[in-house]
């Protein structure tokens, strides 16, 4: 079993600098591997492959982070998991490790009676063709978002699952380089918001069915 730590409500960069302390000591067989629940204020975070545009009228924080994927929106909206993980142990497989993500947040979402797609082909906002897009998808509307990091083979960042309605969410900009609107929460989805204890603790237990 992984250990399991729940943050609650904590600031973005706060929750940055506990990750990189967490992989330091998980490579240094210190601290166990560790799936890390928490939520954050408002933020829009700038992944590496962020082009101009992305962020157009959102005026609140923002911060650069060293994980994949281009700019998206976390808040308070969100159940957020930071899998700390040793992926040396792994097969050091980052498609693997991303598609085993989209696995846990599928089995989430059936547990609730909600039907989606992992990496569907879907067509970026100014694209000429469509392509596979990571995350869950239902229909054009992205439920789940997922961005990972790893230093030295131990995996951090994570994934952002939309559990309510937020109408500050993903607003002013282009999350993960899709149309604005193409967001969904699973409020809006099922007509009514799930406890977020629930969702957690149905999230935690299909990670550690993968992660085992």
């Amino acid at each position: 079993m992984l250990a399991v730590e729940n943050w609650g409500l904590i600031p973005y960069r706060e929750a940055l600098d506990r990750q990189f302390e967490a992989v330091d000591r998980v490579s240094r067989e210190l601290k166990p591997e560790t799936l890390i629940f928490c939520s954050h204020p408002p933020i829009v975070t700038l992944g590496r492959g962020t082009k101009d545009g992305d962020v157009f009228g959102w005026s609140g924080d923002t911060i650069e982070v060293g994980r994949g994927g281009r700019a998206t929106y976390h808040g308070p909206s969100q159940v957020i998991v930071y899998p700390i993980l040793d992926l040396n142990s792994r097969g050091r497989d980052l498609h693997r490790y991303m598609r085993s993500l989209e696995d846990a947040i599928l089995e989430t979402l059936q547990s609730f009676g909600i039907e989606a797609v992992p990496h569907a082909i879907q067509k970026e906002d100014g694209a000429e063709e469509a392509s596979e897009a990571t995350g869950v998808w239902i229909g054009s509307q992205k439920i789940a978002s997922i961005g990972i990091g790893v230093r030295r083979w131990i995996s951090f960042h994570g994934l952002a699952l939309n559990v309510a309605d937020d109408p500050v969410a993903f607003s002013g900009m282009k999350p993960c380089g899709f149309a604005p609107g193409s967001v969904v929460s699973m409020e809006s989805v099922l007509g009514t918001l799930p406890a977020r204890e629930t969702v957690e603790a149905r999230l935690e237990l299909a990670l550690q069915r993968r992660f085992l």
